[in-house]
């Protein structure tokens, strides 16, 4: 949930999912995304392709009762949707206004815990696994981030909670943090070059990571490989997250 082209990050999760075997259901928000979800899903052999407006609560109820006629019981779920008006999250976070916040919040953040209870419903009698995306801007100050930093700040915490309610059905949820990227997502941002090469010189890894990279950590997280991990939030930048005062000369 939350592809919009094929330098998503939802997508490099969707590919190296279905080339370990997945088969998959996608959704996209409207119209102005339904032609380019379907001809990426049909490059993947998915022939389950659903709108869901998550500000929409009977869309969402409806959506997973058609993933439900159409596959069965699901053994994962990628939440990666977020929204906030990008001209908000550029000058200071005080000056963002009240109806952005609200639906920033619900997009970026509700929208998780609503879907994770439409899914308990479906999903395997085994258990399962859902995973989120979020970013260090939700720990830590990052330029022109602002609400959606709060936000994300929000999703990690549902992330811990909804751990405790979905254990007891052997459901696992996690959050997994990306470096830079360049994304449709990452592009709104203001400065996001200034953000993409300072991660770069002063990760240990000296880069930020590729599609594949966070798409094989997404497989770790959403198969039994991390049976014994939840409430988490995984990293995949690098090692940049450790970093406090880069060395001089870095």
């Amino acid at each position: 949930m939350g592809v919009a082209n094929e330098r998503s990050i939802a997508w490099g999760i969707a590919q190296e999912a279905s080339s370990n075997g997945a088969i998959l259901a996608f959704t996209y928000q409207n119209e102005v995304f339904k032609d380019r979800i379907i001809k990426l899903a049909k490059s993947i052999e998915s022939k389950t392709v659903l709108k869901c407006d998550v500000e929409n609560q009977n869309e969402i109820k409806q959506t997973f009762k058609k993933v439900s006629s159409a596959l069965g019981e699901l053994d994962f779920i990628v939440h990666a949707m977020a929204f906030s008006d990008k001209d908000e999250l550029k000058g200071n976070y005080s000056e963002t206004t009240k109806d952005n916040f609200r639906k920033t919040m619900l997009i970026s953040t509700f929208s998780l815990t609503e879907i994770c209870k439409e899914a308990l419903n479906i999903m395997s009698n085994k258990g399962g696994s859902i995973i989120t995306l979020t970013y260090i801007g939700g720990e830590r100050t990052t330029p022109n981030y602002n609400v959606m930093g709060v936000a994300k700040a929000a999703l990690e915490a549902s992330v811990r909670y909804l751990s405790v309610d979905l254990g007891r059905k052997n459901i696992r949820i996690n959050s997994l943090s990306a470096g830079p990227m360049r994304t449709l997502a990452g592009a709104a941002i203001s400065g996001a070059r200034h953000v993409f090469r300072h991660s770069e010189n002063n990760s240990p890894l000296k880069k930020n990571p590729s599609l594949s990279e966070v798409g094989k950590a997404a497989i770790y997280l959403i198969s039994d490989l991390s049976s014994g991990v939840t409430g988490e939030n995984h990293y995949v930048d690098g090692g940049y997250n450790i970093i406090a005062v880069p060395k001089e000369n870095n």
